[in-house]
């Protein structure tokens, strides 16, 4: 180890920052690739066609899964495969849709949408926050509070617990094919009552393959600051995803990369992590970022918590 890092020492800092670049994007399409792979392990995505199985949801939010074998205006017999035939009378139904093939875990289990897909940690994708899927994200630092406007367009605002910054978020999503996505955003913030001559924005692109269980994304933009001290701007990159590893839990990754000339000014976060559903509507997040700065790994990890919820 230590011939490898007397070597890795007398490159040129440009070729130290590429190789320290490259590992970057292995260790991400490493986690990616082996996450999805988990995935497609318990979930068969090869079947989309009609399964002739059902979901059944009444108005108090329970769910039976199975074949329907008999129905009239009264009620709705389904036999499930944990509690056999289960009568269910049809005033108690919210809705009876038929469950695709990929929705069905390889033990027989109904593997819903993620109703958070939209988010990762600190970024954003093309899913869109379908209408009246608002959430609170509530942070270590402080909330984060979502808006669902229609099916495409969501807003939102975040801060800190003493109101230092105060950031308000747009996003546009829309269509582009069969498990493809796209959205244009902005965030845009002022220092508020500690610093009003401060402001700060960020349009922002993203591009996302998959659905609301398994997804990649790659999203762009530039941030801009304003203050008392000057101007800045900087392009931000980042690469993130999400694998569903079963009916309540999640794999996650996240990244935030700011490039820079050469070897100065370079920031990236790394931040790998799980996500539970603790209760219905309510989800559990937690990772660790990994900080790479001016080419350097710094040492100790940020823990990132997180709590998801839906109002």
């Amino acid at each position: 180890m230590s011939t490898f890092r007397f070597k890795l020492h007398q490159l040129p800092d440009c070729n130290i920052l590429c190789f320290r670049l490259s590992f970057i994007i292995f260790c991400i399409a490493s986690f990616l690739f082996l996450s999805l792979n988990n995935a497609s392990a318990q979930i068969d995505t090869t079947k989309n066609s009609a399964t002739g199985i059902y979901l059944i949801t009444t108005s108090e939010g329970n769910e039976f899964l199975g074949t329907i074998s008999y129905q009239d205006e009264k009620e709705v017999v389904v036999e499930t495969k944990t509690m056999g035939k289960v009568s269910i009378p049809k005033y108690q139904i919210r809705e009876i849709k038929e469950v695709a093939g990929k929705q069905i875990s390889s033990g027989g289990d109904y593997i819903p949408e993620q109703r958070f897909a939209s988010r990762y940690f600190i970024t954003t994708n093309g899913l869109p926050l379908e209408k009246g899927d608002n959430y609170i994200l509530w942070n270590i630092y402080g909330p984060d509070i979502q808006f669902s406007v229609s099916d495409h367009f969501g807003i939102g605002i975040m801060t800190s617990w003493i109101g230092i910054p105060i950031i308000g978020t747009a996003k546009y999503s829309f269509n582009l094919g069969k498990n493809t996505n796209m959205a244009l955003g902005a965030l845009v913030g002022t220092g508020s009552w500690s610093n009003p001559d401060f402001a700060l924005a960020l349009p922002f692109a993203a591009f996302t393959l998959g659905d609301r269980r398994n997804n990649i994304n790659f999203s762009g933009g530039y941030g801009a600051v304003w203050s008392n001290d000057g101007n800045e701007g900087r392009a931000l990159f980042s690469i993130a995803g999400m694998a569903t590893v079963s009916k309540k839990v999640n794999l996650v990754f996240d990244s935030f990369i700011v490039p820079g000339s050469g070897s100065d000014n370079n920031f990236a976060l790394l931040i790998p992590g799980i996500r539970i559903q603790t209760s219905r509507g309510k989800f559990f997040q937690y990772g660790f970022a990994a900080l790479l700065e001016n080419g350097e790994f710094q040492s100790g990890m940020i823990p990132m918590i997180q709590w998801f919820q839906k109002f």
